[in-house]
């Protein structure tokens, strides 16, 4: 008689716990990381039988893996190009999620003062033309400020990463160097330098190396407590990466297009901080399960509502409105 009990249960529980098992599985930008791993811990609360598994390991691979039908959906701080979404599987949207910034962190002994940076000092130091944190051109922007004689160590991403797509966009666009002898790209071939894989170890790099300078998205700076500086934007301005200028610089950068690619890096606004990007989850189309398209239009919807209230928490910007109400029509693409 237990026997058939344990049975009868058997068969009850089962297909309940299968229900359970529904997981949806996605990878790319480290950049967004924080946020993501937020919004998808607050989605599996309300609904306890979706889990969104989301692997940070850089834009590249997450275009890669989307592209190759791998993964339910990729993430990407670059979004794609002509040439990847005619050679992915099938049609892949563009949604915007969020704005960030990429700031420049260092470790300067000595030095406690908040530095600040112009687009030629930037570009000089990675092209390897600027050697030295006593350069002349380091204390001409930081009058008062009084520099060791020390090596600069440059620390750079070593995958492929949507975080070094905007560094190397927006140096692209304020030196001519830079763009015709590195230009950009979620991986480009660097001058010098040491690399990092992810935010995560170039952050931590620069706080293990006297005389480092990296770049890392703005919530990694916070979290880790690593001095970054503030850099001069198309205006002239100094300002530092935070909530307000990344906001003032997707307010000042040109109109969304109707596909959401769009670069906002040195953005003409006064108070826009010049190396700030938008975000972009990688969705396509027609997914291979209708039921898991059903769960990822349903996330989408919350993430762009609901979602969007926990971002300042994290030191991200919250899409504009006008940009809001643009990607809630385009989810609808989505099945």
């Amino acid at each position: 008689m237990m026997r058939k009990v344990i049975l009868f249960w058997l068969c009850v529980l089962l297909p309940v716990a299968a229900l359970g098992q529904t997981k949806i599985n996605g990878a790319g930008a480290t950049f967004p990381y924080p946020m993501y791993s937020k919004w998808f811990s607050e989605y599996h609360k309300l609904h306890s039988d979706i889990e969104i598994n989301y692997q940070s390991i850089g834009s590249g691979g997450g275009i890669r893996q989307v592209s190759e039908g791998t993964v339910e959906f990729g993430a990407s701080d670059m979004p794609m190009n002509d040439e990847q979404l005619k050679a992915a599987k099938s049609k892949i949207l563009n949604i915007p999620t969020v704005l960030g910034a990429v700031v420049p962190v260092y470790s300067v002994p000595g030095v406690s003062a908040d530095l600040k940076f112009t687009p030629d000092v930037l570009a000089g130091i990675f092209l390897g033309r600027i050697t030295k944190w006593n350069d002349k051109a380091i204390a001409a922007a930081n009058p008062g400020v009084s520099f060791p004689d020390k090596d600069i160590v440059v620390i750079h991403r070593s995958d492929g990463s949507g975080t070094t797509f905007i560094w190397t966009d927006y140096l692209s666009k304020v030196n001519a160097d830079w763009k015709s002898q590195v230009g950009s790209g979620t991986a480009v071939k660097w001058p010098l330098g040491l690399g990092g894989k992810g935010n995560e170890q170039v952050a931590a790099y620069v706080r293990q190396m006297p005389g480092a300078i990296g770049y890392v998205e703005l919530i990694y700076a916070l979290q880790t407590k690593i001095a970054f500086g503030s850099v001069q934007n198309a205006a002239g301005n100094f300002v530092k990466g935070s909530l307000d200028s990344v906001t003032a610089a997707a307010a000042s950068a040109p109109k969304m297009p109707a596909d959401f690619r769009v670069s906002i890096t040195n953005a003409p606004g006064k108070d826009a901080y010049p190396i700030a990007s938008f975000t972009w989850l990688l969705i396509p189309a027609q997914s291979k399960d209708p039921a898991k398209g059903k769960i990822l239009s349903d996330f989408l919807t919350w993430m762009v509502t609901d979602g969007q209230k926990m971002t300042s928490s994290l030191a991200y910007a919250p899409l504009p409105d006008n940009v809001a109400a643009k990607v809630k029509e385009a989810i609808k693409e989505v099945r």
